[in-house]
């Protein structure tokens, strides 16, 4: 592999990690957007790659991912469990955030940290 592929994956792996690590700071029971997650790991106006990151982890990551929404307040769309359901609502409905109309309040959850 070539030093500027290199440079490239280590620069591109430190990014998601920038975006994990803040992501694992959201409290139980809150919520970030998109765009607060990407400001807070340093990254302003890349809140697409929080979502590249976050579309690429597994369902079951340790990392708490379902507690990423949109700035609209609404959730992602793209991981169903076997009986169809929203896995991202149903964890967020386990710690007491729940969606009225298909958005989650962010007066009420959202993280201020």
């Amino acid at each position: 592999m070539s030093i500027f592929m290199e440079s490239i994956l280590t620069t591109q792996y430190e990014l998601h990690r920038q975006i994990l690590e803040v992501i694992a700071l959201i409290p139980y029971g809150k919520v970030a957007t998109y765009g607060q997650v990407a400001r807070m790991a340093g990254l302003p106006k890349h809140a697409r790659l929080v979502g590249y990151v976050l579309k690429h982890l597994e369902a079951d990551h340790q990392v708490p991912w379902y507690r990423v929404i949109n700035s609209q307040g609404k959730i992602s769309l793209s991981k169903f469990n076997e009986k169809g359901e929203n896995v991202q609502q149903l964890k967020l409905e386990a710690e007491g955030v729940y969606l009225l109309n298909g958005k989650v309040n962010l007066k009420q959850f959202a993280w201020q940290p």
